[in-house]
């Protein structure tokens, strides 16, 4: 029942349905959008998209449309190279893109209610957001500076510890996209045909991820329904 009702929505709000949010824009704001976030130093890489009722990839009832890296070595290719990120635009105009995360930045994805609460109290306390990016209506994407490798590898862990970007139904809470993930980055269209919008600018200093961590964590336990961030496989306890 759950899957159908999903399916009804999607097909209310697809790209062109009268009403809904619109993932296109112009060639020359895609490329500004793309160059931004690779000129604050978030390495990008092609996606798939949304076409017609599906993915631009080749796989047949992709979980995901949209919504994934196009090549397996997507980790590798990520670059902040602006001539190689428009070949690529220009190769394929509609495509979506990611930013891998764990070297440069990290990236605490929540539920788009909990990220307002967030948001006010960092304000009424005078701390600074960084970057912020709004993942359709539901999520929020707050971009950090990265634990990276520290020398006590105890200080880290890779972000199979904690859910996959394809993962969200299940882990609908907290999420710290860390090393070996990624996160779709503005203006990447989603396939309810709402898209990947920055709320706060890429050229923001980044936040240290510990204390955010904390007011996001705080935020999650005001918002009925979103699980506590180790109860949802958010992050393991230490």
């Amino acid at each position: 029942m759950e899957r159908r009702s999903r399916l009804a929505e999607w097909l209310r709000r697809r790209p062109g349905a009268p009403g809904t949010a619109r993932g296109g824009v112009a060639a020359a704001d895609r490329e500004a959008l793309l160059l931004g976030a690779a000129a604050a130093s978030f390495p990008v890489a092609p996606a798939a998209y949304p076409s017609g009722f599906g993915c631009s990839c080749d796989r047949v009832g992709c979980p995901t449309p949209g919504m994934h890296p196009v090549s397996f070595a997507w980790q590798t290719e990520a670059t902040t190279d602006a001539a190689q990120i428009t070949r690529w635009l220009l190769a394929d105009p509609p495509a979506n893109f990611i930013t891998a995360t764990g070297a440069g930045h990290d990236v605490l994805d929540v539920p788009a209610q909990a990220g307002r609460i967030a948001i006010a109290r960092l304000e009424t306390e005078g701390s600074g957001t960084g970057p912020v990016a709004m993942y359709g209506d539901d999520r929020m994407l707050f971009f950090t500076a990265s634990r990276g490798t520290p020398d006590d590898e105890d200080e880290w862990w890779p972000c199979e510890l904690d859910c996959h970007p394809e993962t969200l139904d299940e882990h609908p809470g907290l999420r710290w996209h860390c090393r070996g993930s990624y996160v779709l980055l503005p203006p990447s269209r989603l396939p309810d045909g709402s898209a990947v919008t920055w709320l706060r600018p890429a050229d923001l200093p980044l936040p240290d991820p510990l204390p955010l961590l904390a007011v996001l964590t705080d935020a999650c336990g005001q918002v009925p329904d979103v699980p506590e961030p180790e109860a949802a496989g958010g992050w393991p306890s230490r």
